[in-house]
């Protein structure tokens, strides 16, 4: 087997997508030498504004694309939302990492669970749904309460909605737009029915896997949720060492069963039993792994252009216990206090409007010694 041809530092990365990951994932690039070459429809975003190159046109201008190609010794991609036929057609002329296989895989709740059952990674009870008859046939199959989601393009609490009883069912049928449900081009349900999990936390793991199969874990974080929206992610987690385990486990191997060059983040929930129950992946930097950029010896961001250049990963090791609070919409009222404080490290991401709900940049507060 022939060694992976390592891309050195003054290659061109290529980003999909412009927003802050793709900004922060630029920031570490260039601090280790490469150059960066951001593809995204949108003309003014957090990544292009620190990125060498910029490309704006949509994800499924082929012409454009094939000159992104071009010009980038590899592409990854920011976020999962990015069509996959976009990556399997930029596959044809350069390299792709993680593969559109991955991305494929993650942007679709359906795929993702299926994926997940193959490869025996427990998820909550699902069905998937194309009508409101489909959605009560299910609901009296799983049960109430549960969780109605789309099957492509929801996140942060958009494009679900609870159901308590099955008085709720055509309430949130609208809620998630199926008025208008049909199934997708390539035949994919419209939406999917989750069981509802009694959880006693939520946790988040995110590993790197190189060109070799080397795979390298972050420790796991535990995360809060306002609103649908990540709050904080606290690290050490405080888990039983059993469900951090298998939440390790489940990952990297989720990650090999992929194929994956890259990082894979999976959110779980962990039972009062210390069972732990997969939710949802992103083959990409997480908002969950940002305390890394300030805690560990290498960040998810570092790591991850490791993994796509072919560089050897690294031992992510920790160095001291974590918070780290994302900033959401009217963040300035509390930013003076951040910045005065010396363990309260502020990362801002260049947006020029700031609105409810709308992710304005983090903080990570350190403290020691490391527990």
């Amino acid at each position: 087997m022939a060694t992976p041809k390592i891309l050195a530092p003054g290659a061109s990365i290529g980003i999909l997508g412009g927003g802050q990951l793709g900004r922060m994932l630029a920031l570490a690039a260039a601090q280790m030498g490469y150059r960066t070459h951001v593809f995204c429809p949108e003309a003014d975003n957090p990544a292009s504004h620190v990125a060498t190159q910029a490309t704006f046109a949509a994800y499924d201008d082929e012409k454009a694309l094939a000159a992104f190609a071009a010009a980038v010794d590899v592409v990854t991609y920011e976020f999962e939302n990015v069509p996959a036929a976009t990556a399997l057609f930029l596959e044809h002329h350069t390299l792709v990492r993680p593969s559109w296989r991955a991305l494929e895989t993650a942007q679709d709740r359906i795929k993702e669970k299926t994926f997940f059952a193959n490869i025996g990674v427990v998820t909550a009870p699902w069905r998937a749904v194309n009508s409101e008859a489909d959605l009560q046939s299910a609901l009296s199959e799983i049960g109430c309460p549960a969780v109605l989601k789309t099957s492509r393009l929801g996140y942060d609490g958009k494009g679900q909605a609870n159901i308590l009883s099955a008085n709720d069912i055509s309430t949130a049928w609208a809620v998630i737009g199926g008025g208008k449900a049909k199934p997708h081009a390539d035949g994919a349900a419209f939406a999917v029915l989750e069981g509802f999990v009694n959880f006693e936390c939520e946790i988040s793991v995110i590993v790197a896997r190189g060109v070799s199969g080397e795979v390298m874990a972050f420790e796991p974080a535990r995360n809060v949720h306002t609103h649908h929206i990540l709050d904080t992610s606290t690290v050490p987690a405080r888990v039983n060492s059993s469900a951090v385990l298998k939440a390790i486990t489940a990952t990297g191997l989720a990650a090999t069963r992929l194929d994956l060059v890259g990082l894979l983040a999976v959110e779980y929930f962990v039972t009062k039993t210390g069972d732990v129950i997969a939710n949802e992946m992103a083959p990409r930097p997480h908002n969950s792994g940002h305390w890394t950029m300030d805690a560990c010896q290498t960040d998810q961001f570092q790591q991850m252009v490791r993994a796509v250049c072919g560089l050897p990963l690294v031992d992510p090791a920790r160095f001291a216990d974590v918070t780290m609070k994302n900033l959401i919409g009217d963040y300035l009222n509390n930013l003076a206090a951040q910045m005065t404080n010396p363990n309260a490290h502020v990362h801002l991401y260049g947006k020029a409007e700031a609105r409810a709900g709308r992710k304005m940049g983090h903080v990570n507060h350190l403290t020691w010694p490391k527990t």
